[in-house]
């Protein structure tokens, strides 16, 4: 049986409510991969607001910064050009680098050791870079949950346009191998 990890989206939930979804999965670590953590809108999911009442309910509380979205383009010519959204394919080549990889490495071990959560602001896993490190977990072995509504768990797939090739995964199915040989400023 593979270990399990989770992924969740804060969204505009209030903090209890956030944490409610937390509690019948039993999550005892909160891995903060957001670049900025920080919101505006909802102050009670700032990192500091987090690390302050994640105690209360049992968490452990962890920033990430090296997980986090928002990852420029890569100087060279990316080998995932499937992804048509930049910022996933931006993060899709920033997956390969030696920085992600540790980073990848802390959060198995605390999801190896305790039910760990990965969290970003965005509800909608697939409209967030959660995807991309589910994609990680799930070729090294992890069963990953969504954790949607109502403590709903939706187990995570590779997308159709993944595969893995020596070990890595690429996300280049259906792309147009010509276009696979350019950097993308060269392809508009």
């Amino acid at each position: 049986m593979a270990p399990v990890v989770y992924s969740v989206g804060h969204s505009n939930l209030a903090a209890e409510d956030f944490f409610a979804l937390l509690a019948p999965i039993g999550v005892r670590a909160l891995v903060d991969v957001r670049a900025f953590p920080g919101s505006r809108r909802h102050a009670h999911f700032g990192r500091e607001a987090l690390a302050a009442a994640s105690p209360a309910h049992g968490i452990v509380y962890h920033w990430m910064p090296a997980l986090g979205g928002r990852r420029g383009e890569a100087t060279t010519p990316s080998p995932h050009v499937a992804w048509e959204v930049p910022a996933f394919r931006n993060y899709a080549d920033y997956a390969d680098t030696a920085e992600f990889t540790a980073a990848l490495a802390a959060l198995e071990e605390s999801a190896r050791t305790v039910p760990t959560a990965f969290m970003c602001a965005e509800a909608l896993w697939w409209r967030c870079h959660r995807r991309l490190i589910a994609d990680r977990l799930l070729v090294a072995g992890w069963d990953v949950q969504h954790i949607g509504a109502g403590a709903r768990l939706t187990p995570h797939r590779l997308p159709d346009f993944a595969r893995v090739a020596d070990g890595r995964l690429v996300y280049d199915r259906g792309a147009t191998p010509a276009l696979a040989l350019r950097p993308r400023r060269e392809r508009q």
